[in-house]
């Protein structure tokens, strides 16, 4: 039978339940046992595809084209597996469902309330992940415990352990241990406030994971021990790490996996987190440097391209690199000056006009200067747009994003997807298959001339467009067959300039980092290098 860990937070928001949960999810799985996870969010919104960056953070594309949480992306990461559809539920789809069936008459004329209809629903929804091929399933509540959008979501993960028995659910809860400095102290009251209100709801955790900057001394875990009715040993210590990805060692050596697999009385094969220890290893110890720009427009909120900068520690990681990232903001009144000390220029995707007049000049100066350049979705239209004025001289070439007026819209809607923009769903979402051109950069960087990649976008390249970019000497190396369109674009003549129409940072993961990020920061590292050899050239202007 299926396992449920569930794993809640409080005192504050961000405390890292994401991390914990993937962290825990790692350990679990190399052991041998079968892994998966899922993310329950208490907003209303049906997903966060039309959220602000602001607002919410990056949204992860999985496969199936379910747009989610960024903590999917955590998940996809430390398990290394797909998530789908499935692994993300919001209170909006929760609701939505309900008010369906109840409209279509399922509910043979009750009244329908919370409980049992809104919590029965969100209970269906974290089964459905479970079953015989899954030996434990994570569940993260998001939210802190006390808001009150959260109680259903609590409520029915109280139930669960009345539906599937003791020995089946184990919850966890992640607090804060604040270090107040003018005291010099550690204060553990948060905790105990924090663990009362989840037992108001009569949710009683087994494991409580303390978020801290210092040393959980003895006499702290046995008073949180005390005080909230668990065993000291299962006061585990989550102290702040230089990397996300040391957190499950942290984890190991507090031995978390132990005291989940004991108390759920699972039995396992040891524990194999060998590759895992290497590739921290390399991150704690690497051989060279280099800093890149991540040119966009949200850089005030880091999260907004939380995949990007994992994909770019990945590259750093397969070069044996520290990756300093300079988030750059495209709009800037001083973009020469704040790129003269970068060894490579990633413009990532976005939606909006806003910034894209910025882009296309990192992205002239990239080109330019010979600075090794990836373009993500809009950073790969944005390059098209920037070489058909700049090169091809179609001076008002633009998008129809953008500007629907313009007479060289080299970045356009195809005309089966005007019809339809109309009454809107016009994004292309999820996995494409996209073949590339043998003797590209593309294939040579893949090592294959087939690969799928996930999308996010509604514009494509024009392909009216197509004989008068690759005539100036820009190509199309890959391309989705089916309907012809774009995927890749590059300069052969460049060192090292490559846009993709999708999103490969979706896919990188830490032991096995994306082709293109790799091969991005070994270009970096070897324009750094012709740096260091020779004089600074005189800046050209843009």
């Amino acid at each position: 039978m299926t396992k449920y860990v569930f794993v809640t937070g409080g005192v504050v928001s961000s405390l890292g339940k994401g991390i914990t949960a993937s962290s825990l999810a790692r350990l679990l799985k190399s052991r041998g046992l079968r892994v998966d996870m899922l993310k329950l969010d208490p907003y209303f919104n049906v997903d966060p595809g039309t959220m602000s960056p602001y607002q919410h953070g990056e949204v992860f594309v999985t496969e199936d084209g379910a747009e989610t949480d960024l903590d999917l992306g955590h998940y996809e990461r430390f398990l290394d597996q797909d998530m789908a559809r499935k692994n993300n539920c919001t209170a909006g789809q929760i609701y939505d469902n309900v008010i369906s069936k109840e409209r279509r008459g399922e509910f043979l004329g009750k009244t329908v309330q919370v409980i049992p209809h809104i919590t029965n629903e969100i209970k269906s929804r974290i089964t459905n992940v479970g079953g015989p091929t899954k030996d434990i399933v994570i569940v993260e509540v998001g939210g802190t415990v006390g808001d009150i959008e959260s109680l259903p979501f609590l409520e029915a993960i109280r139930q669960m352990r009345l539906d599937v028995g003791r020995d089946n659910v184990l919850y966890i809860h992640v607090t804060l241990v604040p270090y107040i400095r003018s005291s010099e102290e550690m204060k553990t009251k948060p905790t105990q406030h924090s663990v009362g209100k989840l037992r108001e709801i009569g949710i009683e955790p087994d494991i409580i994971v303390c978020r801290t900057e210092r040393p959980l001394e003895e006499e702290l875990r046995a008073k949180i021990s005390l005080f909230c009715s668990v065993p000291s040993e299962a006061v585990v210590e989550a102290r702040d790490v230089p990397s996300i990805y040391e957190v499950p060692l942290a984890f190991e050596r507090e031995g978390l996996d132990e005291l989940v697999l004991m108390q759920l009385r699972v039995r396992s094969h040891r524990q194999g987190l060998q590759e895992w220890a290497a590739m921290v290893d390399r991150i704690r110890n690497p051989k060279k440097k280099v800093t890149v720009a991540l040119a966009g427009k949200y850089v005030e909120l880091k999260d907004a391209y939380k995949s990007v900068g994992e994909a770019l520690l990945h590259g750093g990681i397969a070069n044996d690199s520290r990756v300093h990232i300079k988030y750059l903001d495209v709009e800037s009144p001083d973009l020469e000056r704040e790129l003269a000390d970068v060894q490579g220029i990633l413009v990532p995707g976005g939606f909006g006009d806003r910034g894209v007049e910025g882009k296309i000049s990192v992205i002239q100066y990239a080109r330019v200067h010979g600075v090794p350049y990836l373009g993500l979705c809009l950073g790969m239209q944005c390059a098209v747009i920037e070489f058909a004025r700049n090169v091809c001289n179609l001076k008002s070439a633009h998008s129809t994003e953008f500007n629907a007026k313009t007479t060289h819209p080299v970045i356009d809607l195809m005309q089966e997807q005007k019809s339809i923009h109309k009454k809107g769903g016009t994004m292309r979402l999820g996995v494409y298959p996209c073949k590339l051109k043998p003797g590209s950069l593309a294939a040579s960087l893949y090592g294959k001339t087939l690969v799928e990649e996930r999308h996010r976008h509604r514009y494509e390249f024009n392909p009216k467009y197509r004989r008068a970019i690759e005539s100036r000497g820009m190509k199309i190396s890959g391309e989705y067959t089916e309907r012809h369109l774009a995927e890749i674009v590059e300069l052969p003549s460049h060192p090292f300039f490559i846009g993709v129409q999708f999103h490969p940072e979706f896919k990188s993961r830490p032991t096995r980092p994306h082709a293109l990020f790799k091969g991005f920061i070994e270009a970096a590292l070897e324009f750094k290098l012709a740096q260091n050899r020779e004089p600074s050239a005189a800046p050209v202007a843009l």
